[in-house]
C-alpha cells in the first residue's frame, strides 16, 4: 500500500511540476509595426498593425524562462504612411508584387532579467534574409507577454536601393530604424483564433 501511495505521490508531483514549466503555444494577439526613416527633405515614417504569427514559450509559474520558436509575418503592403504617393514608392522599392510579405523567425533567444532579452533572429525583406540581434524588453500584461524592440537596418542589407521621388529631387536616407510592439497571447485560452498558414 505504501508503495501505492509513493507511486501516486511521485506521479502527482512530476505532473505539478510539468504544469508549472510547461511550453506553451502562443499566438500574436495585437502586434504594432513601424518603419522610420529620413530623406533630405524631411523625415517620414511608415506603420502597420497587421502581423500575424505565433510563439512556443516556456512559461514557469507566470514567468517567460524561454522562448522557444517566434514567426511574425506582415503583409508589405499594410505598412502605410500619411501619403499614397509615398507608399507606391516603397511598394516598388520592396517589390511587393513578387514578395508578398515581410518575415521574422526566431533562431535563438538568450535571457538577460526578468524583463530583457537578447534575440538572433532573421528577416527575410524583398526576397533577402539577413540574420539580427535584436534586445527585446519583456512585460506581463494578463497573462500575455509583450516583446518590444527595434533594429536599425539599411535597404543595403536587403538588397534595395534608396528609393527617390519627384524625378530624384526627394532622395530618401540609406538607414532605417524597425520598431515594434508583439502582444502573444495563450492559445489555448484564446477561442477565435485564426491561424493562417
Amino acid at each position: 500500500m505504501k508503495t501505492i501511495k509513493s507511486i501516486l505521490v511521485t506521479v502527482i508531483l512530476i505532473t505539478m511540476s510539468l504544469q508549472a514549466n510547461a511550453q506553451q503555444r502562443y499566438t500574436v494577439a495585437k502586434s504594432a509595426f513601424e518603419v522610420a526613416g529620413t530623406s533630405n527633405v524631411h523625415d517620414w515614417v511608415m506603420k502597420s498593425t497587421e502581423g500575424i504569427g505565433s510563439a512556443n514559450l516556456t512559461v514557469t509559474d507566470s514567468k517567460l524562462t524561454d522562448i522557444n520558436t517566434l514567426t511574425i509575418t506582415l503583409p508589405a503592403e499594410s505598412i502605410k504612411s500619411s501619403k499614397t504617393s509615398m507608399d507606391d514608392v516603397a511598394y516598388e522599392t520592396l517589390d511587393t508584387k513578387t514578395h508578398k510579405n515581410i518575415k521574422y523567425v526566431l533562431k535563438s533567444a538568450v535571457k538577460v532579467n526578468e524583463t530583457t532579452w537578447n534575440l538572433v533572429g532573421t528577416y527575410t525583406i524583398s526576397g533577402v534574409s539577413k540574420e539580427y540581434k535584436t534586445q527585446v524588453n519583456v512585460t506581463v500584461n494578463n497573462g500575455n507577454f509583450i516583446l518590444r524592440g527595434s533594429n536599425q537596418i539599411t535597404f543595403a542589407d536587403f538588397g534595395m536601393s534608396a528609393p527617390t521621388a519627384a524625378l530624384g529631387v526627394v532622395r530618401a536616407g540609406k538607414d532605417l530604424t524597425l520598431i515594434f510592439s508583439i502582444t502573444l497571447n495563450d492559445y489555448a485560452k484564446n477561442e477565435n483564433v485564426l491561424v493562417i498558414k
